[in-house]
């Protein structure tokens, strides 16, 4: 499968993990649809403040979020590989990441592959469909040698 993932990071935070992490979890999750033979994903970086301002704009929630997707809305006639964004807040991550007692690096790859998912068409908004995505979310993310991400946090 060919990826092109466009990584920017528009915060001074630290603890950020390596582009190549980055591409490694996203191409991981990206595996899961295997009629994929091409995938170009946008992710960007922020602090509490846009996260806030993205989440309220386009969910109506005035907070800032871990992780928010937006799925490339392309005419089908197109055929462009563009499955679409992902913003994550780096200060939301951290902090939920000391609150789940995980480390910040699992609970980035959990983040990356759970918004990726969500590109590719998984919800968890019905228990049933919930029930199939985070299945999915822990096989990944075994296979990529970290904790499974719903085992002690209630989710």
């Amino acid at each position: 499968m060919q990826v092109h993932i466009d990584i920017a990071v528009a915060t001074d935070g630290g603890g950020l993990p390596s582009h190549e992490q980055m591409e490694r979890w996203i191409t991981a999750a990206l595996e899961a649809d295997a009629s994929l033979d091409e995938a170009e994903i946008s992710v960007r970086i922020v602090d509490d403040a846009e996260s806030q301002e993205f989440n309220h704009r386009y969910r109506g929630k005035d907070k800032p979020t871990n992780v928010l997707s937006f799925p490339a809305d392309l005419p089908p006639e197109l055929n462009l590989p563009l499955l679409g964004d992902l913003v994550v807040c780096a200060p939301v991550v951290e902090v939920e990441a000391a609150e789940q007692g995980k480390t910040l690096e699992a609970h980035w790859a959990h983040m990356l592959v759970h918004g990726t998912l969500h590109l590719l068409g998984y919800d968890h908004i019905d228990p049933a469909e919930a029930e199939v995505m985070e299945s999915l979310e822990t096989r990944i993310l075994t296979r990529l040698h970290y904790p499974a991400p719903y085992a002690d946090d209630g989710s």
